[in-house]
């Protein structure tokens, strides 16, 4: 009797292990955590990622990303597409155009914006948008500067045929509108603030006037997606206390995201004064379609200007590019 009691012990002893190890959290269901590689650029606006990291919230939700820095973006989608990595955090506008020339991919939450930390400056007799109309603009077509110069030129009713743009990377348009070799440039900081080593240069206008323009977001290949998606729920929740996190703690967030990026904390506190970071009450609203200013209107509004210009072929369907699934099961 106790030898048969012994027995049916360690049958129930061996059942409830074998079913804890199949209960994964927001992981695969084996429990391991899903591991999975996540580019980005060195850029303050993704740095909260590595506060997820180092307070143990990927670890949380049973993930495990690879936080990996690509500078060029002209790698961006091929590492994509060729399953190199799973996920990205970039610029939507730029994420549109891989999209419509055939990555995978879909969006699944916001990481921020700039508000500030972007615009175009200006000599001194140039007061408004309108009076660009006849300028010689800098500008970096192939970055969201373009996106973000199209956009306010399309606000103040002008065409970029009414302009003359010279194309260079922002940092070298900033920097010859202060030589005086530009009459304005579409910049980020410091040339922003740099603008005023010039005799009457100014900040003409900048992304704090066009906010949900120049937006951040994480996208990962679709079968990804659809093989993990406790994973991806799991990371956006894993985002959201990252941000939580780092409102209540800022010094300490800076402190984090300064040496996982290489950067002096006083550059990443003076970074994030243009930045504003979208947390769960954020993403909610951007990923409602209801909204003025949605994800998905944005997108569309992207679509239109990339195919205008004939960088893409055709408009792209922004429902099967963007999922607003993750971000209201990340929030629940």
């Amino acid at each position: 009797m106790r030898k048969n009691l012994y027995v049916v012990i360690s049958l129930l002893i061996a059942f409830s292990l074998l079913t804890l190890a199949g209960c994964g959290s927001a992981g695969g269901s084996s429990g391991k955590p899903v591991e999975f590689k996540l580019a980005h650029s060195t850029w303050v606006g993704y740095g909260p990622l590595y506060i997820a990291k180092e307070k143990g919230y990927f670890e949380k939700y049973n993930i495990k990303p690879e936080l990996t820095v690509i500078e060029d973006e002209s790698q961006y989608a091929a590492a994509l597409f060729s399953n190199n990595i799973q996920g990205l955090g970039n610029v939507l506008d730029r994420e549109v155009i891989h999209y419509a020339k055939g990555t995978p991919e879909t969006f699944v939450f916001a990481m921020d914006e700039s508000s500030g930390g972007d615009g175009i400056i200006a000599k001194k007799e140039i007061t408004d948008i309108k009076g660009l109309k006849g300028a010689t603009v800098g500008l970096d077509k192939s970055s969201t500067s373009y996106f973000f110069f199209l956009t306010a030129l399309q606000k103040y009713g002008l065409k970029e045929s009414d302009v003359n743009i010279q194309e260079m990377g922002a940092g070298d348009a900033g920097a010859a509108f202060v030589a005086g070799k530009l009459d304005a440039a579409v910049s980020w900081e410091p040339w922003l603030t740099n603008a005023t080593q010039r005799e009457g240069g100014h900040v003409l206008v900048s992304s704090r006037e066009f906010p949900h323009t120049i937006v951040d977001v994480i996208t990962l290949r679709q079968d990804f997606v659809k093989a993990n998606p406790k994973a991806v729920t799991g990371l956006a929740k894993a985002w959201f206390e990252a941000i939580d996190f780092y409102r209540q703690n800022p010094d300490e967030g800076n402190d984090i995201m300064a040496k996982a990026l290489g950067l002096k904390k006083e550059e990443i506190a003076d970074m994030v004064k243009g930045v504003s970071f979208f947390g769960e009450k954020e993403n909610l609203a951007f990923f409602d379609k209801k909204s003025e200013n949605s994800v998905f209107k944005l997108a569309e509004l992207a679509s239109g200007f990339w195919k205008e210009k004939g960088i893409v072929e055709k408009d792209i369907e922004v429902d099967k590019l963007i999922s607003d699934k993750f971000v209201k099961e990340a929030a629940k």
